[in-house]
């Protein structure tokens, strides 16, 4: 029996060997606890780098949508002035067309009141066209009669009855014109 005596300690011995695999089990739960921990805690200068982006990217917007407002305002703006110069200009036509009026101060104060509205407009960027000459295009020109003309190709312009204008890339007004049959 004394051999079947020593297993008995033994086993009792082997009961510290459980204990280390659950202490190894322990470390391995740690490990796995600081590598979430590590991938879990935030990269800052990413983070930082990604904030400073997202600044910056909403500064461009805010950019962008102050000069597309501040263009669509002088393109209001504009469309509403457009018919009073016109005015002007017939005004001027309608005073130069008599004979005793052709030099009066009258004329010469709507003209000058006329060429500073003008010069307003340019400043800001807004341009006055004339397309005599050019082929009709329909994004540009609204045709108000055809007429044949000698020596001019059909689709050309032969006459402006009211200039158009641009703003930038963008037309105010489309210029109305006599294309050539």
């Amino acid at each position: 029996m004394s051999g079947e005596h020593e297993p008995r300690t033994q086993a009792p011995e082997e009961a510290p060997a459980p204990e280390v695999q659950a202490d190894d089990a322990a470390v391995e739960v740690d490990a796995e606890v600081e590598a979430v921990e590590v991938e879990a805690e935030p990269d800052f200068k990413d983070l930082y780098l990604r904030a400073a982006a997202e600044t910056d990217n909403v500064r461009k917007r805010a950019r962008r949508d102050v000069e597309v407002a501040s263009a669509r305002g002088v393109a209001r703006l504009a469309r509403e002035l457009l018919p009073g110069l016109d005015n002007l200009e017939r005004a001027i036509a309608a005073a130069e067309a008599e004979e005793s009026d052709a030099e009066h101060h009258l004329t010469k104060g709507i003209r000058l009141v006329q060429q500073e509205l003008q010069g307003a407009l340019t400043r800001v960027g807004i341009e006055s066209y004339s397309p005599v000459g050019e082929a009709f295009d329909p994004h540009q020109h609204e045709a108000v009669a055809q007429q044949p003309a000698e020596g001019v190709e059909s689709g050309v312009i032969t006459q402006v009855y009211q200039p158009g204008y641009r703003y930038k890339e963008e037309i105010l007004r489309a210029a109305k014109v006599v294309v050539a049959a």
